[in-house]
């Protein structure tokens, strides 16, 4: 692990740490390579000026926080979890966005990561309610969710504007409660 790195939470294949600007190079590389897999999905930043950009927003901003999920191996990214829109007071929620990236896809790591964030975003991150937007095509990512403990709770036309147009989403969502973590 770099010296930089601090894990938040440690599982039995992968591990969580804090997304930094320093993991330009790797981050920008590993969404190079995963391109097909991503499209029409996702278009997570490929080069350092649109890293810096996405990354600073979620080191940077209270209602943000970004997450690599790491192979404990040796400390490569298998994928990313940012957590947006993130309210406190009578709210305290947030809403999740994710993806892995092509080596490491349909391994389960994801799976494994996406939990340890969501068990840090309902303790240390104080939350109480996680949201998951999700287009009707994307199976892996609606598998994710729902092997996760996500509820279905909606469909929303138009939700998003990814890849040059307003996207319809399905909307699942999980609470402390429902993650058997209490209030």
């Amino acid at each position: 692990m770099p010296e930089y790195a601090t894990y938040l939470a440690e599982g039995e294949r992968v591990a969580v740490r804090p997304l930094t600007l320093d993991d330009a190079d790797e981050f920008t590389a590993r969404a190079r390579e995963s391109v097909s897999l991503h499209h029409p999905w996702l278009q997570p930043p490929r080069d350092a000026a649109g890293f810096a950009a996405w990354a600073g927003r979620l080191v940077e901003e209270p209602g943000r926080a970004g997450f690599l999920v790491c192979t404990r191996t040796d400390d490569a990214a298998a994928g990313y979890v940012a957590v947006n829109n993130i309210v406190h007071g009578a709210f305290r929620c947030g809403a999740l966005g994710y993806g892995a990236f092509a080596h490491a896809a349909g391994r389960g790591l994801m799976t494994e990561g996406l939990g340890l964030v969501v068990r840090h975003a309902f303790t240390a991150l104080g939350l109480h309610r996680l949201e998951i937007n999700v287009q009707p095509g994307n199976a892996a990512s609606i598998a994710l969710a729902r092997r996760l403990g996500f509820r279905h709770e909606g469909f929303s036309p138009d939700f998003l504007f990814i890849d040059g147009a307003w996207r319809d989403h399905e909307r699942f969502a999980l609470t402390t409660e429902m993650a058997n973590l209490g209030a």
